[in-house]
């Protein structure tokens, strides 16, 4: 790293984690300084990213440095120490609004083109696309994943366990998937002997479309094809449409719009399609007239059809005869199928589960619901979930273990590296991926509309991930399995890599090998009698693992302590899940109370010190580190998180009482005593003036908040929101 390069790097977001940095940020330099650690940020936002992206569209003074493509640079040194914040991983209503904001605040971006005909409406709608989705996310993670529940946080949440719904035997809940024609049956993988560049095209009556060319493996790459049929897909929509009526449940669909920014929008859009079928039967030519796009779901397309009051009134003749939709908000009449983000499923599945399979209504209430998940790769760990839940009853938080997680993500591991290789098909034919030798890797017989793509996983990631495996079991002697499945052909080919290196180093005792859904069973099994377990996963099941069990143990996956162990030595300390980010931003907005837990950040941040002592040998970091983890425990100990309601102790107040057990922790420890007698004088000021700060973040509460924007606020507008404590500035500086 350089000498001008900060040693630890602070990323800059978006939504509620942003908004609780302009609080916490300040004091984490401050206390940093004192050990001669220098803490600086990187824009990795939604909106710095689309202004990184337009340069030539703006002035000097406007221009942003593109900071995502310098942290892709530096999380591939040796001694990069980056705390990651949940960004806003971008679909395509969020990306069009924040653009328009960004114009508004006079920031001359080009219009986001919906149906680009121009080359040069497409070369815009080219750099558009590389910021929606999880685009920043398969920059940073040079390495493996390693989540778990930081000790302190675990022993908090059995001591003070969480209200969890009640589960009956006879609840109507239940999971709906594909079975046959969608991803999970027509994939095909394969493991290279050698590097190989490979083209993929698509061959018709008509001739040969190149799709993608170029796209280069190294040896030992898992590379994988498969296809979803657009007319499996209507026909298993249509019919859970129909059973979820026959039923009397609530119809929900839970896909990841945001990660799987080019399949799931498509999928997204055969739902909106099917529920509103006899509409679009009847008027589909009048509204892609209108441009409407089913895609950007119902919302866009009621903006869209607005001043149609034909079209509007068979939409609600067609709502009339449909089942009940589960609700995002209710009271604003927002439905599931509204908004392609608004609906994650790693986030809506395990609340839903929590809640004892109830979702909420358009009634307002809760309701037995039909959870719709079309593919069928990892739905059955939410169908296993359900039915464990029905015939055992809730877990009980109190006396429940816990269930870590390593998990393969290094170098776009899997199907969240999908993008650049995931097309909707133009024309039936056949799609194959040919090697640069003229082999035929992969090729699949497929109908227009289809939902192709492919993923790989590379040798040197899978190796680490198996290894860290392998250092976890040790460190703790949990059980440990890996979640594959030996008849889904991805998984088959981790499993030739998994088995030889277990046996070569002498552990293949210690590890089970089962599929998910057997998995899942297992997992709740061993942490219901109050034991621990280690899920070793792939990339997606990584990201809804870490969501489902923190739900279930911790009532939230924020809390989670996430290490990624980058594969050149450098550490990337996560903070937690940002999905429930935009209903806090818009209660400050409201009411000037920002709900937003920074517990995840200050996990993060006491690894980040005590890597950086390891890594640069400064023994005051590794004390500044101990200190964080003894304020942690202080603000589960003393109660001191954010409460839902406005008028009581928000984020601001967590990070005055964090400030405060921090500076007490270090004046009171003697393994270095400069640290002590510096932090002294602090801890007194902070302790002397409570009742004056405490005052002060009380006052600020109540009225509406003027940020200056929601994707790209005010600078100086969000400072004065986040620290409205003069007393308390003054001490921090």
């Amino acid at each position: 790293m350089s000498d001008t390069t900060p040693d630890i790097i602070y990323t800059k977001v978006d939504e509620a984690p942003e908004l609780a940095s302009g609080s916490l940020l300040p004091i984490i330099q401050k206390f940093a300084a004192a050990a001669g650690v220098s803490v600086g940020t990187k824009d990795i936002s939604l909106a710095g990213r689309i202004l990184a992206t337009f340069p030539e569209a703006l002035s000097a003074e406007q221009q942003q440095s593109d900071d995502l493509a310098a942290l892709g640079e530096l999380v591939k040194q040796p001694d990069a120490n980056v705390i990651k914040l949940p960004n806003i991983s971008a679909s395509e209503p969020q990306l069009v609004a924040a653009v328009k904001e960004l114009q508004e605040q006079g920031y001359a971006l080009p219009d986001y083109p919906y149906s680009p005909s121009t080359d040069a409406e497409k070369a815009v709608r080219a750099k558009y696309d590389t910021i929606k989705g999880s685009a920043v996310n398969p920059v940073l993670r040079e390495g493996n994943s390693d989540r778990r529940a930081a000790a302190a946080v675990k022993k908090f949440a059995q001591n003070n366990p969480h209200r969890m719904g009640t589960w009956s035997a006879d609840s109507k809940t239940r999971v709906a998937a594909m079975d046959g024609d969608d991803f999970f049956s027509n994939e095909k993988s394969a493991t290279l002997d050698k590097a190989a560049t490979a083209k993929i095209v698509l061959e018709t009556a008509d001739g040969e479309t190149v799709l993608k060319e170029g796209v280069s493996y190294p040896e030992g790459t898992v590379v994988d094809a498969t296809f979803m049929s657009a007319a499996a897909l209507d026909a298993f929509l249509a019919d859970e449409i129909a059973k979820t009526k026959e039923e009397g449940t609530l119809f929900s669909l839970h896909m990841k719009a945001t990660m799987m920014k080019v399949s799931d929008p498509i999928i997204f859009g055969h739902a909106v399609k099917q529920w509103l079928k006899p509409v679009f039967d009847k008027y589909g030519d009048k509204m892609a007239e209108l441009g409407v796009n089913a895609n950007g779901g119902l919302g866009s397309l009621l903006e869209r059809v607005k001043d149609e009051p034909e079209i509007l009134k068979a939409i609600e003749e067609v709502r009339a005869e449909r089942p009940p939709m589960y609700m995002v908000d209710s009271d604003r009449g927002i439905t599931n199928l509204h908004v392609p983000s608004d609906v994650i499923i790693d986030a809506s599945m395990p609340a839903l589960i929590r809640a004892g399979g109830k979702g909420w209504g358009p009634d307002g209430k809760e309701h037995d619901t039909n959870c719709v998940i079309p593919d069928n790769s990892y739905a059955p760990v939410y169908d296993a979930s359900i039915e464990f839940f029905k015939k055992n009853g809730a877990l009980n938080p109190a006396t429940a273990g816990t269930v870590q997680n390593i998990g393969l993500m290094a170098q776009k591991a899997e199907e969240y590296g999908s993008h650049p290789t995931t097309f909707e098909m133009p024309k039936a034919g056949t799609v194959k991926m040919i090697l640069d030798d003229g082999t035929v890797l992969h090729a699949h017989d497929v109908a227009e509309g289809d939902i192709w793509r492919s993923a790989s996983a590379r040798k040197a990631p899978i190796e680490d991930w198996v290894n860290l495996a392998i250092e976890r079991q040790k460190a703790t002697g949990y059980r440990s399995i890996f979640w594959l499945d030996a008849n889904r052909a991805h998984d088959a080919e981790l499993i030739a890599y998994v088995k030889p290196i277990l046996e070569a180093k002498g552990v293949a005792d210690k590890f089970e090998i089962m599929a998910p859904r057997d998995a899942t069973i297992a997992s709740l099994e061993t942490i219901t009698k109050g034991e621990n377990t280690i899920a070793i996963t792939g990339n997606v099941l990584r990201d809804y693992l870490t969501d489902l069990f923190p739900i279930l143990e911790l009532a939230t996956s924020a809390k989670m302590l996430s290490i990624v162990k980058l594969m050149n030595g450098g550490g990337l300390f996560e903070t937690g899940a940002g999905g429930s980010a935009p209903k806090h931003v818009q209660q400050l907005q409201k009411e000037n109370h920002l709900r937003w837990d920074s517990l995840g950040e200050f996990c993060a941040l006491g690894e980040s010190f005590k890597f950086l002592a390891d890594q640069k040998d400064n023994a005051k970091a590794r004390v500044l580190g101990e200190a964080v983890e003894v304020a942690t425990q202080g603000i589960l100990d003393h109660d001191r998180s954010p409460s839902r309601k406005a008028g009581e102790p928000d984020n601001r107040d967590s990070h005055y009482w964090f400030a405060r057990y921090w500076a007490e922790a270090l004046a009171a420890q003697s393994d270095d005593p400069e640290l002590a007698a510096h932090f002294a004088p602090i801890a007194k000021a902070l302790a002397d003036n409570e009742s004056a700060i405490v005052s002060e973040l009380a006052d600020a509460q109540g009225n509406p908040a003027d940020l200056g924007g929601y994707y790209h606020g005010d600078a100086d507008k969000v400072s004065s929101v986040m620290r409205p404590s003069a007393t308390l500035n003054g001490i921090i500086g």
